[in-house]
């Protein structure tokens, strides 16, 4: 894995854990495949490419900020 998918799954993960403390998410993890994140929303696992669980953690995070 390169330093940019590196520093990619470091952001991912940093977002789905401040999700996970805000009982926005339910569980977070790697993925079966290392261009993969798994997260647990609605009791359902997603496993999403990288920078598509990274859109989908920003956007949840966003809803709940004051504007």
């Amino acid at each position: 894995m390169n330093s940019t998918k590196a520093a990619l799954r470091d952001e991912v993960r940093q977002l789905a854990e401040e999700a996970f403390h805000l009982k926005l998410i339910s569980g977070y993890g790697d993925g079966p495949d290392v261009e993969e994140f798994q997260i647990v929303y609605q009791g359902k696992p997603r496993h999403l490419p990288l920078e598509q669980a990274r859109l989908f953690l920003v956007n949840l995070l966003y809803k709940i900020r004051p504007q």
